[in-house]
């Protein structure tokens, strides 16, 4: 049996999430890395880094502020300093904080002037708990920080160092609740694809697909669609990644990156499809796209590193750009967890020079993109797994085998036009640019 699937609820008569062993479990890894560390404490900025250690939330809203901030001291819990009245929440409502969750304020991306003294106020706070926990002269490891913040800091004599990657190393390998919750979030997307299958047809926009997919999936417990890419027709190559207002038109190839979060728990999953009947240069390249994503998943389990998969993947050259940095996302492997990305990350740019292994537990998305012959078209598929004890499993399940062709069947005197058509009614002609003098 596969990775069960539950519903959304919690029940008392079948074990589901069980969100304090999700808790504990996460901050007892963080901590028994930092013990390990050359680190006296982390502090953490990233609103991903603070709801790993602190088990909170204010809302997405709060993502790209740096304004709240949490430490995590050797030997010590978790104190958080949070949004205003958001710290008097936690009190009340997260008992595993009580007591250490207060009331503070970055500058809120340079959004308060330098006069109102808030870098400072941040770096006597830490200062005064690092101190309470005899670390004052221990090395700060520091995920994300805003410059008047870490000069503060440092006018403090304190020693401020990287934390981001003991952050990483302590979220690559994921714990049971945390792949629930990931198996969770791509059954959403599951089910957001099967609605666009039915809604694709001409003139639906590219704006109006991001829409569906939205509403569908907060209207499903989603917390936060981050974003959703809506590519089609000409747009497909190359690859642009975002979304505008193009209409689809019959014959479009059109795919779409759904990304968005349940529980904190991201998602990245790809699919194309074809509006009305798809060409033979459509078709060849989905084929290809499909071959790059099942040579990958054929070889992944513990042991192999990324290097090891990138080295099956062709180099970008061969499929029309002049080095990996210009190709780079499109034939690649990221983390998933609370954030998008994630480690590992499989791409030609970095895995040869600094491969990492693959170890069970990981949870990563392979995605892979082809370029049509016809010189516009593209194909566009990206799997979700978990790496199990002797190879991975695929937990993004909307049918990607072959390409679907979307939209009503059209009927000619003779019978349904083919789904496969090459010689349409404008004969797919290249029409001269005329440009007026």
């Amino acid at each position: 049996m596969g990775l069960p699937t539950y519903g959304s609820m919690g029940v008392d008569w079948e074990e589901r999430v069980n969100f304090e062993r999700l808790r504990t479990e996460r901050l007892a890894r963080i901590k028994a890395l930092l013990q390990h560390s050359s680190l006296g404490a982390i502090l953490c900025f990233d609103t991903n880094n603070i709801r790993y250690l602190t088990a909170t939330s204010i809302g997405t809203w709060a993502n790209d502020k740096a304004g709240r901030y949490a430490i995590l001291p050797q030997g010590g819990e978790p104190t958080i300093w949070d949004f205003g009245s958001a710290a008097r929440h936690h009190e009340l409502f997260s008992p595993w904080l009580r007591g250490r969750s207060h009331a503070g304020i970055s500058t809120l991306r340079g959004a308060m002037s330098p006069g109102a003294g808030r870098a400072e106020d941040v770096a006597q706070k830490i200062k005064a708990l690092l101190e309470a926990h005899g670390l004052q002269n221990e090395p700060l490891g520091v995920d994300i920080i805003e410059p008047p913040v870490l000069f503060a800091l440092q006018k403090a004599g304190i020693q401020v160092v990287d934390g981001q990657q003991l952050m990483m190393d302590a979220r690559v390998i994921k714990t049971h609740d945390e792949i629930m919750l990931l198996n969770h979030a791509a059954m959403l997307v599951d089910a957001a694809y099967h609605e666009l299958y039915t809604q694709l047809r001409p003139g639906l926009r590219e704006n109006e697909c991001v829409a569906l997919v939205s509403k569908f999936l907060y209207e499903r417990g989603s917390e936060f669609v981050e974003g959703v890419n809506a590519i089609s027709g000409e747009r497909c190559s190359p690859h642009p990644h975002n979304f505008t207002d193009r209409a689809l038109r019959p014959g479009d190839p059109a795919y779409f990156d759904i990304i968005h979060s349940y529980m904190g728990y991201k998602t990245c999953y790809y699919r194309t499809f074809a509006v009305g009947s798809a060409s033979q240069a459509q078709i060849d390249a989905y084929t290809r796209a499909r071959e790059l994503v099942d040579i990958a998943l054929t070889q992944i389990k513990p042991g192999v590193t990324t290097a090891d998969i990138c080295n099956l993947w062709p180099r970008a050259q061969e499929f029309g750009f002049p080095n990996e940095e210009a190709a780079f996302a499109l034939q690649f492997g990221h983390g998933l967890g609370l954030s998008h990305w994630e480690r590992p990350v499989l791409s030609r740019l970095t895995s040869f020079d600094n491969p990492e292994e693959i170890r069970e537990g990981m949870v990563f998305a392979v995605e892979t993109f082809w370029p049509a012959s016809d010189g516009w078209s593209a194909a566009r598929i990206e799997e979700e797994l978990v790496v199990t004890a002797t190879g991975c499993e695929v937990i993004s399940r909307f049918p990607a085998e072959q390409l679907l062709v979307c939209g009503a069947r059209y009927f000619a005197a003779t019978g349904p036009l083919p789904a496969t058509r090459d010689t349409q009614s404008h004969l797919n002609q290249t029409l001269p640019l005329v440009v007026a003098e």
